[in-house]
């Protein structure tokens, strides 16, 4: 019985919730997911809906894969609750969680509003705390389940004019570890990637000549991919039931 128990869930379509997935990275990793095979994905963003909707047309084409696109605001607990409910309704469950939606500021903090202090603590954090408690339910539902947190270099080392960044990834990282020891006895992973400077729309605001610079400090010589994060995502989330926890960094020996 344990055996059949064991093939059935190993048969059964995987439901993963990417938020931030209509580009970089989290469209990164979605596709990956969707390559992958037998997967029920569900993609979200909060602006850039346009870029959702073609994530989820290419999503589409890849065989064995359904797709629940969801736009919204990760720090609302309104959305997030609804959000929720459709995936139970839509999935019966939800087996990984990889919270990815995030937003930068940079600039002098002396400079730096309240409202935008907040906006920055409000997805980076709240948000991935309200993914992550509404997520829990579902989980244990099932017995098992793979948190990913997204995090950045900056949560560890503290980067200059990227305080409110900083610090919002610090607490991701302090999260993930409280977690995974809250949520370990109920065979639920939790870990956090730090990524460094990783080639997204992020890094936009760079000139040509400071990306230069910047590919000189790093030992490897360049940016990571999308591609390269969605690889570590996919396979932290999926491929080492014995990992949780940990802090795992992609920086090509930058910190």
């Amino acid at each position: 019985m344990i055996k059949q128990t064991a093939e059935q869930e190993a048969s059964r379509k995987k439901t993963v919730l990417i938020t931030g997935s209509s580009r970089g990275i989290g469209r990164a990793a979605a596709l990956k997911f969707a390559q992958e095979g037998g997967c029920r994905i569900v993609i979200n963003a909060s602006r850039s809906v346009d870029e959702l909707k073609q994530t989820e047309e290419d999503l589409l084409h890849f065989p064995n894969t359904e797709v629940l696109m969801s736009p919204g605001d990760v720090s609302d607990e309104a959305y997030i609750k609804a959000l929720f409910l459709k995936i139970e309704e839509a999935f019966g469950g939800l087996d990984i969680l990889i919270n990815n939606a995030g937003i930068d500021y940079f600039g002098l903090l002396q400079d730096m509003t309240v409202t935008d202090w907040d906006r920055i603590m409000g997805v980076n954090v709240r948000g991935v705390f309200l993914c992550t408690k509404y997520a829990i339910p579902l989980m244990l539902k099932r017995h098992s389940g793979s948190i990913v947190n997204i995090s950045s270099v900056w949560g560890t080392k503290g980067g200059s004019c990227e305080a409110a960044y900083s610090a919002s990834k610090g607490a991701v990282i302090a999260f993930t570890k409280a977690m995974a020891q809250e949520l370990s006895p109920s065979r639920i992973r939790v870990n956090v990637l730090a990524f460094g400077a990783i080639d997204t729309a992020m890094n936009d605001r760079l000139t040509e000549d400071e990306k230069l610079e910047l590919n000189d400090e790093i030992p490897l010589g360049r940016m990571g991919t999308p591609v390269e994060a969605a690889e570590l995502i996919y396979g932290t989330a999926v491929r080492h039931p014995y990992l949780t926890g940990q802090v795992i960094t992609l920086d090509g020996g930058w910190t």
